[in-house]
């Protein structure tokens, strides 16, 4: 077996497919955000991120810096052990505290990511519930897949936001089977948004656990930041929410929040949390922070929506071809992997803006896209030159898969 020739020809499939990935070699400048300094191989550039998921810009809010600060200046550096042994701070006790209170639930479970939380969480519910089945949205995030297929359960999988389709499918089933519904509020790539109210209702219908993914919205929606659930006045139908501190709080990590004994049987039978040093005592201290901020500060949330809505506005213009959708995320669409990286190099290069190509397998083939994430920190002008650079690119580039479907 020649191992060298089988990983060089694996590279090579991405590559002739125009999906290789490349990492932009960046620096953010606290205070500054959403500025960086971008390390190229000949020079060192100032740029403008519009592609981050720190959403608020929370990851440089000064009561965020301030809290981790003090913890590393309190307890040093690493939490010391797994949750089990020496791992569970006071940091930790206090966040999880917070976490439940604003979904509000009984409890609250941190992971080292929301990745882990769900992959966790899903596979280990299937081997505590014998005979379940998944009902699964079709473009649910990986780690959600990742933990459906890890638990060796049956799954279905229902179109996205289709209650009908769930339905279609809920009845195909024995009522007593155990049966969990597994959805996200916000779908990252599309920006679509889900009916959570509605499929909570079918799943009381058809006597369902439902598991929703907010990590796209948590922070960034509702009174408090609880997410889509929050806002639309259906929390406590959800039995299990999964969230991110990553991305509307800035900083890291992922946790669920459900019912005392769910969080404490997850606690007790998941290796993927039992055998996995915590979160720094740090980390956990400025995503405290963090929440504790969002949960009385609507500003950053009206900003980002604002923002978001503006520069939809702009690209539509400016006639390029944003998919329209209810919620932050701005997706640009392309169709064709390599041309969606020549415009994403050009960007960085030319114009001092930074995007990363969205290709497959994030997207399906033939949907590659520039995903814009504007803040309560991008201005005007920021949204301007961006505006004004994909505008010239798309006269310079070729005509890709979704140019020439719109021109037929």
């Amino acid at each position: 077996m020649d191992y060298t020739k089988s990983f060089a020809s694996a590279l090579q499939t991405i590559r002739s497919e125009g999906r290789y990935r490349v990492f932009a070699d960046i620096c953010r400048q606290r205070g500054s955000f959403p500025r960086a300094r971008h390390f190229g191989d000949t020079r060192n550039d100032d740029i403008t991120v519009w592609c981050s998921n720190d959403y608020l810009g929370m990851g440089q809010h000064p009561d965020v810096l301030a809290a981790m600060h003090e913890a590393i200046e309190t307890v040093g550096a690493g939490s010391g052990g797994t949750r089990n042994i020496s791992g569970t701070t006071h940091y930790h006790v206090e966040l999880e505290r917070e976490l439940a209170d604003l979904h509000g639930k009984e409890a609250a479970l941190l992971f080292t990511s929301a990745f882990v939380a769900n992959d966790t969480t899903l596979a280990t519910l299937q081997k505590l519930l014998p005979d379940s089945i998944i009902f699964s949205d079709a473009k649910n995030h990986a780690s959600m897949i990742s933990g459906i297929r890890n638990g060796g359960g049956e799954k279905r999988i229902f179109a996205t936001n289709d209650v009908a389709d769930l339905e279609r499918h809920l009845k195909s089933v024995d009522i007593a089977r155990p049966k969990i519904i597994a959805f996200e509020s916000v779908y990252s790539m599309d920006g679509t948004i889900a009916p959570i109210g509605k499929i909570c209702a079918l799943a009381r219908k058809y006597k369902a656990l439902t598991y929703l993914d907010e990590v796209h919205a948590v922070g960034l929606y509702g009174a408090r930041g609880g997410g889509i659930a929050e806002r639309d006045g259906v929390m406590a139908e959800v039995d299990i929410i999964n969230g991110t501190l990553a991305k509307g709080f800035g900083v890291m990590g992922g946790y669920i929040a459900a019912t005392a004994d769910l969080c404490d049987t997850i606690r007790s039978y998941a290796p993927g949390f039992i055998f996995t040093t915590s979160l720094a005592p740090a980390i956990a201290a400025g995503a405290l922070a963090s929440i504790r901020h969002l949960k009385t500060s609507n500003v950053e949330r009206e900003t980002h929506q604002e923002r978001a809505r503006t520069l939809k506005r702009k690209l539509k213009n400016a006639g390029l071809p944003v998919l329209d959708n209810p919620s932050h995320i701005v997706p640009v669409l392309v169709g064709d992997p390599v041309i969606c990286k020549m415009v994403t190099d050009t960007l960085l290069e030319r114009f001092g803006i930074y995007v990363q190509p969205i290709n497959y397998p994030t997207v399906p083939k033939g949907t590659e896209r520039l995903r814009l994430t504007p803040s309560p920190l991008h201005s005007d002008a920021d949204m301007d030159h961006l505006c004004t650079a994909l505008k010239a690119l798309w006269a310079e580039c070729p005509m890709s898969v979704e140019q020439k479907r719109a021109a037929e």
